[in-house]
């Protein structure tokens, strides 16, 4: 029955006398013809004739009886005139169908599938009770391309995770060498061969630790996206890489130390490197120093979850004598820095004062939950909740640092 034939045969119920007989009469006409164009449309779809497509999609619209089953809040949503559920046949197996119903309408995005129509269409109503019970089920406003769902994932996960600076560097190396390789392109269509490709190109430059980075970045973007349900599996599980070994920093000589500081004697910089190299601060935390008391005390950069820690540095034996208890004191900028101490040590970097520190607190027999209290580290375990070291003891450990 098509639609012109259905408005022929109201337009003959017009003439029955009886109102009562006629309201009746056209009811049972409007539910039978309800039915019959919902079942060709389900013929449409559940044909099996070899010359049949792989994949179909159709309009389908929900039969009077149907709309009945479904939660209140949903019957006037399904009797409302063009709204219908999108169902795309496709082939599953070599004789087998898969139905997908989805409806995406008026802010809703619910899919449902099944080999079996009659169970897709009965999953489907059961999908929207489960809605209606635990609240609506709108729109998916996570996105879904890599470019948008990365920053998503930066902005509201990564960044409470991990400390600031850290945070900075990880969204540089994106913008630098994932956004340029992926673009904006749909997640779900990223190969394991385009991820292997940009990781590939980045260890041919010669920046090992990037690449080492890239791929920490890139696995836990696309587990993301799986618990976001964008995609089935993590693309990175098939990726080959090799981590490469981390070259630490190197302490420097005593005669090296000297040599640093004597070429900066009588400048500003006297102060920033023996600073530097007398308390073992990360270079991002030398901004942050000040003078306290007998202490230098810093933001610790290494603090994870947004928590802000401070760390106090005993002003030692080694570092007394450039320091002036009444005048606080300001950090010339780290590319300076690095340029200085590369022109008089041409193999070090400013980092290798760190590790000058805590070499040197070793050899003179600080004990090592000082140490990792002076430089910033975790005591580990129970430790963390249970040690809360005194002023006195790090002041009487530090003093142990003269050589």
């Amino acid at each position: 029955m098509n639609y012109q034939q259905l408005n022929e045969i109201l337009d003959i119920f017009k003439d029955i006398p009886d109102a009562g007989r006629r309201d009746k009469a056209v009811q049972i006409m409007l539910q039978t013809a309800s039915e019959s164009i919902t079942l060709e449309r389900l013929q449409s779809i559940t044909s099996f004739d070899d010359k049949e497509q792989d994949n179909e999609e159709v309009f389908w619209k929900f039969s009077a009886k149907e709309i009945l089953s479904m939660p209140k809040t949903f019957r006037k949503e399904f009797r409302t005139e063009g709204c219908t559920a999108h169902v795309r046949k496709r082939r599953s197996g070599k004789n087998n169908w898969n139905y997908e119903i989805r409806y995406r309408r008026n802010g809703y995005n619910i899919t449902v599938s099944s080999n079996y129509l009659d169970e897709a269409k009965r999953k489907f109503i059961e999908k929207l009770h489960y809605i209606d019970k635990h609240g609506t089920e709108k729109e998916n406003t996570v996105p879904s391309t890599m470019d948008a769902f990365s920053m998503y994932f930066f902005e509201n996960f990564h960044k409470r995770k991990v400390a600031q600076s850290t945070y900075r560097i990880a969204l540089n190396q994106y913008k630098n060498h994932v956004l340029p390789h992926f673009g904006d392109m749909p997640i779900k269509k990223i190969t394991p061969k385009k991820c292997q490709e940009l990781l590939d190109k980045i260890d041919a430059s010669g920046i090992s630790r990037t690449t080492d980075d890239i791929f920490s970045m890139l696995n836990v973007i696309f587990k993301a996206a799986v618990k976001h349900a964008l995609i089935e599996h993590n693309p990175m599980d098939m990726v080959f890489h090799k981590k490469h070994e981390r070259e630490h920093g190197t302490a420097l000589t005593k005669d090296e130390e000297r040599k640093l500081l004597d070429s900066m004697k009588g400048t500003p910089y006297e102060l920033m490197f023996a600073v530097a190299l007398y308390t073992g601060m990360r270079p991002n935390e030398y901004k942050t120093a000040k003078i306290e008391g007998e202490f230098i005390v810093a933001n610790n950069s290494k603090r994870k979850n947004g928590k802000a820690e401070l760390k106090k540095i005993p002003i030692t034996p080694m570092l007394r004598p450039y320091i002036d208890k009444n005048k606080q004191f300001e950090f010339a900028r780290l590319e300076t820095l690095r340029d200085k101490i590369k022109s008089i040590l041409p193999s070090h970097k400013l980092y290798d004062l760190r590790t000058t520190f805590y070499t040197r607190c070793t050899e003179c027999g600080i004990a090592d939950v000082a140490i990792k209290k002076f430089v910033g580290h975790a005591l580990g375990g129970l430790a963390d909740t249970y040690t809360d070291l005194s002023d006195e003891y790090l002041l009487k450990e530090g003093q142990k640092l003269v050589y």
